[in-house]
């Protein structure tokens, strides 16, 4: 079986945002796909607190990332959780049905809770539309995109995630809060060491 095909699947880059009492929560998101003229699915991870705020609090927003989007947002959404960490606090972003919508997106969609399918690693999340808007006429980003100019990583909990086959005999270490792998001639990373795409220290870096 070749899983290569999946990666022929088309999908965007998406941040889906919410909002919790006064915090604001949000996730970097691939896999969204309009069902009809007023219904949005969205598949999130089961441990992704972007996901837990959803399904208490019934409403979120989708802002559609555009080519010029800045890694380390990407970096931010993508691997940091958002009880953890005040992700919009380095963005600019405007309130919108009060939920944060980023000012650097091609246009937002708005959602209320419809329906959802649970499995075991994701929640596909049906919602209806109440508001969207175009904001500036920049061109989305897709993953192939993010992938091939950015060199972007993929976070272990994402529906594209495949390990990597270790063809090399350096030693390979992976970080297992974002999956970044690290191939050194040494036996043990350095003591300074950072991962370069979540920022944790070498404790959470385990050896293949």
């Amino acid at each position: 079986m070749n899983k290569e095909i999946l990666k022929k699947l088309s999908y965007g880059m998406y941040l889906v945002s919410s909002k919790e009492n006064n915090l604001l929560v949000g996730c970097i998101a691939n896999s969204i796909i309009q069902i009809n003229n007023d219904t949005i699915a969205i598949s999130l991870n089961n441990e992704n607190y972007t996901t837990k705020t959803i399904l208490e609090t019934k409403k979120f927003a989708i802002n559609i990332l555009p080519t010029n989007t800045s890694i380390d947002l990407i970096k931010t959404f993508g691997f940091a959780k958002s009880n953890d960490i005040n992700k919009y606090a380095n963005i600019s972003y405007q309130l919108i049905d009060e939920i944060p919508i980023i000012n650097n997106t091609c246009g937002y969609i708005i959602c209320t809770f419809n329906n959802q399918i649970k499995t075991a690693t994701h929640t596909i999340i049906l919602g209806k539309i109440i508001n969207m808007n175009e904001i500036t006429q920049l061109e989305p980003m897709t993953y192939k995109y993010y992938q091939e100019n950015l060199k972007g990583q993929t976070n272990k909990n994402a529906p594209t995630y495949q390990e990597k086959t270790n063809k090399s005999k350096k030693n390979v270490f992976i970080c297992k809060i974002c999956g970044y792998r690290y191939e050194t001639n040494e036996d043990e990373l350095p003591n300074d060491f950072k991962c370069p795409m979540c920022g944790v220290s070498k404790e959470y870096f385990e050896k293949l």
